[in-house]
């Protein structure tokens, strides 16, 4: 799987119709995420479409929430994206706003580590660190299974994305909190690159 589409395009894609931060900080996340997996699954040549498909995966949901997955083609093809890079990125609506099922490791990892890092992200912000890096499974565990906290993040996606890719649900979260753990001072980095903010 590759791309030509650049970074440079996909941000200026991302910033075009994202403002909020929650948004942008949640895009630059999944994008590091899902690099790291590209890497540690074996697909190492493929990481740049990875972690753009992460980049872009909710490119329309900020202006078009009802429409999420539905209007990311149109969005998608203002930077020439390709038929293959826009279902892999409305892949992760399956269920949800598409019939479109992740086929692809790339897409079940996507479909499975998109709202988790959401609920990761979350659980750190209640830490005294604000960070992830101490941050052990138990307590992750912990807070999956509260489905008062962080209730916007489906725990049904999640464990249906850990069906997905034939993983165990700790496994799933192990290695999600590992992805976010390994590559939180890329993401503020690159955060602050895109936005001027800390």
């Amino acid at each position: 799987m590759q791309t030509k589409i650049t970074r440079e395009d996909a941000v200026g894609l991302l910033l075009k119709y994202n403002k909020d931060p929650f948004h942008i900080r949640h895009a630059v996340t999944v994008e590091a995420v899902m690099r790291y997996f590209a890497e540690k699954l074996g697909y190492g040549g493929e990481a740049d479409y990875w972690a753009h498909v992460g980049l872009l995966h909710d490119v329309d949901f900020e202006n078009y929430p009802e429409q999420h997955c539905i209007k990311a083609p149109e969005l998608l093809k203002e930077i020439g994206a390709e038929d293959e890079f826009i279902n892999s990125v409305c892949s992760h609506g399956w269920g949800i706003t598409v019939d479109i099922k992740p086929e692809h490791e790339m897409e079940k990892v996507l479909f499975a580590a998109d709202e988790l890092t959401g609920l990761i992200w979350a659980a750190a912000l209640m830490r005294p660190s604000k960070s992830v890096s101490d941050m052990e499974l138990k307590s992750l565990k912990k807070k999956f299974k509260d489905k008062r906290f962080a209730a916007g993040c489906s725990r049904e996606v999640i464990t249906d994305g850990a069906e997905l890719l034939g993983w165990e649900l700790d496994r799933l979260l192990d290695e999600t909190l590992e992805a976010m753990r390994a590559a939180e001072d890329e993401i503020a980095r690159k955060y602050k690159e895109i936005t001027g903010e800390e």
